[in-house]
């Protein structure tokens, strides 16, 4: 077995014992003892070291096109995510990549666990390839754009609500003193390792479950 498939081999495993619930939605490191988060963030770094796709910008961006589902997070976002109102809890949290029109959206499913209301937030965005220090063409960061958020309820009490998705759609934020950047630091036919522009740590797997309706970045 070679070194990558090892190393790749292992960080799975390590994700699949904390998923400690069955619903697909992601860990992040506040929901985990500091030195298993370490031993995350080490296999992580040995793993991007050892990546396929040092230029996934100018020679992989096939493989970026589709689903991913989140499955680890250390971004503030996705820990705010964690902690929710009312009761909610999340679910799967997706992200789908349109390359030829520069275009993704982020997906979060939420739901009561007493079945009271499911739904979802999506979040609408842009974004275009960005040279790093030093690099005469762009290779593997992307300045990202936020556009809009939108708000929806599904089911309330097992009843489809169209008329309530989406209930509200508003301006996404963006920073207004940078532009937030994503460095894809690997990336193969079945996993992806981003790194945000304040440190952060994405680690999505590819999928092809999103559910149908939520499946356009036009909506």
């Amino acid at each position: 077995m070679n070194n990558q498939l090892s190393i790749k081999e292992k960080l799975q495993a390590t994700l699949e014992k904390i998923q400690t619930k069955s619903d697909g939605s992601p860990i992040t490191d506040l929901q985990l003892d500091k030195t298993l988060a370490a031993e995350i963030e080490q296999l992580t770094t040995e793993l991007e070291s050892v990546n396929p796709n040092l230029h996934p910008l100018l020679y992989a961006t096939s493989l970026l096109e589709g689903t991913w589902q989140l499955q680890y997070s250390t971004a503030r976002e996705i820990r705010s995510l964690v902690s929710l109102p009312l009761g909610l809890k999340l679910g799967k949290v997706y992200q789908v990549i349109d390359v030829a029109n520069k275009l993704f959206f982020n997906l979060a499913q939420v739901k009561h666990p007493l079945g009271i209301v499911s739904g979802y937030v999506k979040v609408t965005a842009s974004f275009e390839p960005a040279k790093e220090d030093f690099e005469p063409l762009p290779n593997k960061r992307i300045n990202v754009y936020f556009d809009k958020r939108y708000l929806s309820i599904e089911k309330i009490f097992g009843i489809n609500t169209p008329q309530l998705n989406p209930f509200k759609v508003v301006p996404a934020n963006n920073p207004t003193s940078r532009t937030p950047t994503l460095d894809i630091s690997y990336l193969d036919e079945s996993l992806r390792i981003g790194r945000g522009g304040d440190g952060s740590l994405f680690i999505l797997h590819k999928s092809d479950d999103l559910p149908e309706f939520t499946s356009s970045t036009s909506n």
